[in-house]
Formats: structure tokens, sequence, C-alpha cells
């Protein structure tokens, strides 16, 4: 058996890529990674004040996970030996419901489900597998354009920044992106059955549509008036905000926008910013209009994970099972993005599951081709 025919290649180089990647090593599997971006993470992106990654980041992307809905997710967390810390809850929130009205103070509730966080940002997830698998097997800047299904495996289509393309081979396919991007940006060769490739495109990118902004302080001054830095607006441009203070006592404060993607785009960063910057001083007071740095992302705007179809919000990804991949490609393509998981679809901890399900599956599928060799 040739080298090939013993390595899974992996496209995407998030959670659920390195996930992937990660149990695959457990089992002495071989695995190459390709993530098309200059760094690891996919839409986990965690940036100090310069907005440079570092381990103790603040997060662009997702931040929360609950471990008593997603207890799967806790494991893995603690499995890497990571450590964990509550979302500030206490203190009360702010609501405001009109531009012509005042925001409305109301006392906080404890939260049913308490949402925590990774010590040094969610990229600390993203550094501890990265740390656990082989250098030589990850490959960021390179883009998988196409896949070829050959008689003893798949083929792909690799392209660098420089223009450079090369071809790798392997045995399976896992496909660690949204199937919607995938659908949009890689080739299939034979082509996807209709169905298939209409059911990609027919699931949202969950948080594709959305940006975030976060005002970074030099303290959280806000829990000092009893607030907890949530706030709830429909006078814009956040729409919802919340504390963002890192473990270490880096104070932060972000919201999501609610302003559509094509007036964002129209707008540009720093009116935005402004915009921000203004809203939080009216809500917490003239200190938060003075923070000491702002970041933010538009991930609609992110080519790398966002399509034409993304640029109007959506749903959230439906739970539930699916036939993701049917036709020629079946038994040599699976998908591991955390949209295509049954549990948590889209969240952090649908990454995770759509990995052990993929993998699982993959075990399942070279046992049985060495029974019948």
């Amino acid at each position: 058996m040739t080298n090939h025919q013993r390595t899974v290649l992996i496209a995407g180089g998030g959670l659920a890529g390195l996930t992937s990647a990660y149990l695959l090593h457990r089992e002495g599997i071989g695995f190459e990674l390709f993530e098309a971006r200059d760094r690891l993470g996919g839409r986990v992106m965690s940036l100090d004040a310069s907005g440079n990654p570092a381990a103790e980041g603040f997060d662009l992307g997702p931040s929360w996970f609950w471990p008593q809905l997603q207890p799967r997710m806790a494991e893995f967390v603690e499995a890497l030996g990571l450590t964990t810390f509550a979302q500030n809850s206490e203190g009360d929130v702010l609501f405001h419901r009109m531009s012509r009205e005042a925001p409305q103070r109301y006392r906080g509730m404890a939260q049913e489900a308490q949402s925590m966080r990774l010590v040094g940002g969610t990229g600390a997830l993203i550094a501890a597998l990265a740390a656990s698998l082989p250098a030589h097997c990850l490959h960021i800047g390179a883009r998988v354009t196409a896949l070829h299904l050959r008689e003893d495996g798949v083929e792909a289509a690799l392209s660098k920044p420089d223009g450079n393309e090369r071809m790798a081979r392997g045995a399976y396919a896992l496909l660690a992106a949204p199937p919607r991007l995938l659908e949009a940006a890689m080739s299939f060769f034979p082509a996807l059955p209709p169905a298939t490739a209409g059911l990609w495109r027919a699931i949202p990118t969950w948080m594709a549509p959305h940006a975030k902004f976060l005002a970074l302080y030099d303290r959280p001054f806000w829990r000092e008036a009893g607030l907890s830095g949530t706030a709830q607006s429909m006078a814009g441009p956040m729409m919802e905000i919340h504390d963002a203070t890192t473990a270490s006592g880096q104070a932060a404060l972000f919201g999501f926008l609610g302003v559509p993607t094509a007036q964002r785009s129209v707008a540009g960063e720093a009116a935005i910013t402004a915009a921000c910057v203004q809203q939080l001083a009216l809500l917490f007071g003239p200190e938060a209009g003075m923070p000491r740095a702002t970041l933010f992302k538009d991930w609609a705007a992110d080519k790398l994970t966002a399509t034409a179809a993304d640029q109007i919000a959506g749903g959230h990804p439906a739970a539930g099972v699916h036939n993701w991949v049917d036709g020629a490609w079946a038994q040599r393509l699976l998908l591991a993005g955390s949209e295509t998981s049954p549990l948590e679809p889209g969240y952090l901890a649908g990454a995770v599951e759509a990995a052990i399900r993929a993998v699982a599956e993959l075990r399942r599928r070279i046992r049985e081709e060495k029974e019948d060799n």
C-alpha cells in the first residue's frame, strides 16, 4: 500500500479540521491538513490590542461554550488541559429601546446554563490542538480548489498565495468547512449530484453575515457601577453587547452589529468604529467613549467564510441527520464542518461533534477496506 493510500486529506484548519487531525493522529492514521488562510483557526480568531494573534487574546469569533448543555465539548477542553472561566454576568443589564429614549437599567439574572470562556481566548483551543500535531502535516496558505476522484482514492488541487499550484493524493478527503462555502469555492470531478450540491447550498453558515466590535479599556469600570456589561439595543449600531474582559483582567466590551451587511460595506470600518464607541458612551458613560484600542471583524466580508448567499442574515443551521454526500463520492468524501453536526450545529461544540463523527466513520471505512483486502 502506497503512502497516499494511508493518508486522509483534510481541507480546513479551523476547530473541526484540527480536531479531526487530532483524532486521526491519536489513531495512528496519517493526514495532511490544508488551510487557505495564513493562520489556523478559521472562524476562531483571538487577537491582542494591536490586532495580532496572541496567547491572551480577545475573541473576534466565538467566545463561549456551555458545559451543562455541551458535555462532550467540556470533556474535550479538559482533555486538552485548558482552563476555563465564567462569562461575567454579575450586575445589572441595560436595554435601549429607542434613540429618543434613555437606556433603561434592569436587575441582572443568573444564567440557567453558565456560559464559559477559555483562558487565553478561544484561540487557546486552536493552539493546543496544533501543538499536539506534527507540524509538517499542517499546511497554511494552501487552498484546496478542486478534488478529483481516483480509482484508489482522491487527488486535491492546491493553490498557494504566490500562484503556485500542486497536487496532493490521499485515500479519503475530509472537508472541515461550511457546506455552503465548499459548494461555492471548490470544484469536484466528477461533479457532485445536484441533490448533494443543493443541500450544501441550502445550509446557512452560522455567523457568516455578522460583524463583531470590541472596545478595550484599562479597567472594567462598568463593574464598579454595578453593571454586568450586558446590554440590548434596538437603537444600534450594536444590537447585543457583553463584557469581554479576559481571565487576566484585560478589560473589554464587545458587541454584535445589527447593521445589515450592505450598509456596513458602504459605511466603512472607521465610521462603524466611531458609531460603536459613541453607543458605548451613551450606554456605559463617558469613560466608555475613550477606549485604549478597538478591534473589528466583519465576517461577511471574509471570502473564506461567507459566500454571496451569506450577505443577508439567515437562520441557524437546523440540527438533524443528513446524507451529506451521495453518488460517486460517497465512499471517499466526508464532511466535518460544524454546520454538519446533528448536535449544536454552527457552534464550537458542533465542530468537535462533527469531527468526532467523521473520524469514527473514517475508522469504520478503513477497517472494512482492510478486511476486504
